[in-house]
């Protein structure tokens, strides 16, 4: 490992501990003392297609050291169906069994070097995150349910105590008993995936708010969300007395406070999980005509927005609605959010734009492992370490990202306020050498 000197890392370490320390107090900063229990949680999403444009199979995290830097991985994403169940399926915006199960992994992309053989019953992703978990047996895997995309039908299946049961009954079938559609002779079959997933991860995206357009939404969501963990925690600790092990449940929260009070009952969700993970990032975006920051540790000075999103907004609004900070899990971002055409001058923060900035796979969205490529090269780096967040900006074009110095600073932060530690959204955007997954780890290294 080879990105920081240590010297350079003294420094950085001492400066974001001056600037976390001399923070005003909040609902999440205010701890007597620094957190220095051991065992946070470092929580990794990978994605299903991450194998295809962006080259990341299952094996980089294992060959990057990112594997021994986690506690869990996601996976990302799980299908729900308009009736209410868990499913895989093929069709197109539907699902990709290929890169879930089917496609036979060669041995320059398996994490042990063994090619898939023809009529094995798992393949793709799910087979190499069984590898992976030979290997990291402390590593646990869970399926994420939703997501922006596929939280479509969430409502359906929370509907009523009926719907409930059977959504929960198909979840726990397909991914953690393993029984994927297939067999006869093509991969899939009873008990295929048995053990790959350890348990359950619900990204609904969101309880009675908007979401992607399109999504069901009623406004019994919010009671039907508590409902709806309460059953997963029933069925899933019924499977733990078959299995002798504890399978966990978590779920993933919005940074934005009015969303916390549409959808979530604050204390009462915390009951059944084993800890949350929360937005830290997408405050603001190219879907906005002004350039701003994406994922600040605090609302800068100046922001244009009152009253603004941040890290510390969004922690303190769970905190404050009743959530124990050892099961909040801090979201970080792996990509940055850009914009182009920057008028008005200065440093381009807060500048106007004429839309999202130019990048390889969406307008306005582009992953670490790029964007450190343009700090010299025609960008310029800036920061302001008091509000806790960087971008780049060559006089036109605008990134806002996080680097390992903001990482870092965020790490100190966890610990200081108490936090169950840090998730990444998504493992794909960091480098060959995971320097953002090591940073994190060793920021919530035990001191």
């Amino acid at each position: 490992m080879r990105p920081f000197r240590h010297r350079r890392l003294t420094a950085v370490v001492a400066l974001a501990t001056m600037l976390v320390t001399a923070a005003p107090p909040t609902a999440a900063n205010a701890a007597d003392k620094p957190d220095r229990r051991a065992g946070y949680h470092r929580v990794g999403y990978f994605t299903q297609w991450g194998i295809y444009g962006r080259a990341f199979p299952v094996k980089k995290l294992d060959t990057s050291g990112a594997a021994s830097r986690l506690t869990h991985v996601n996976y990302a994403f799980g299908n729900v169906s308009e009736d209410g169940r868990c499913y895989v399926d093929g069709g197109p915006g539907e699902g990709d069994a290929w890169a879930d199960y089917q496609r036979p992994v060669p041995a320059e992309e398996s994490v042990d070097g063994v090619a898939d053989a023809p009529g094995q019953a798992l393949n793709g992703n799910f087979g190499q995150l069984a590898k992976l978990k030979a290997k990291h047996p402390d590593l646990k895997v869970l399926i994420s349910l939703g997501g922006w995309s596929w939280s479509t039908y969430f409502s359906n299946a929370a509907r009523t105590d009926a719907s409930r049961k059977a959504f929960v009954a198909s979840c726990i079938d397909l991914y953690l008993k393993g029984n994927l559609p297939g067999g006869d002779g093509a991969a899939g079959g009873p008990g295929a995936a048995a053990g790959v997933f350890d348990g359950i991860d619900l990204d609904w995206e969101w309880p009675n708010w908007a979401g992607e357009p399109g999504n069901v939404i009623r406004p019994e969501d919010r009671e039907n969300f508590t409902k709806l963990l309460a059953e997963f925690r029933r069925q899933l600790d019924a499977y733990g007395r078959t299995t002798r092990e504890h399978h966990p449940l978590t779920a993933f929260l919005p940074a934005n406070p009015a969303t916390m009070d549409a959808g979530y009952e604050g204390r009462k969700i915390f009951k059944y999980l084993d800890f949350a993970t929360v937005q830290g990032y997408d405050f603001h975006g190219g879907w906005e005509a002004v350039a701003n920051q994406q994922s600040a540790l605090r609302v800068p000075a100046g922001s244009p927005d009152n009253p603004d999103f941040s890290v510390e907004v969004a922690v303190d609004g769970w905190i404050a609605r009743g959530a124990p900070r050892d099961k909040l899990v801090l979201g970080i971002p792996y990509y940055g959010r850009g914009w182009t055409g920057i008028t008005g001058g200065g440093n381009g923060l807060f500048q106007p734009a004429t839309g999202p900035a130019p990048a390889t796979f969406e307008a306005g969205y582009e992953d670490y492992k790029q964007l450190k490529t343009l700090a010299g090269n025609g960008y310029t780096v800036h920061r302001d370490l008091r509000a806790g967040h960087a971008w780049l900006f060559d006089g036109t074009t605008f990134w806002t990202y996080d680097d390992p110095a903001v990482v870092l600073q965020k790490m100190l932060y966890i610990r200081r306020a108490g936090l169950a530690g840090a998730m990444i959204w998504s493992l794909d955007g960091d480098d060959d050498n995971a320097t953002l997954t090591k940073t994190i780890g060793l920021g919530l290294t035990t001191w």
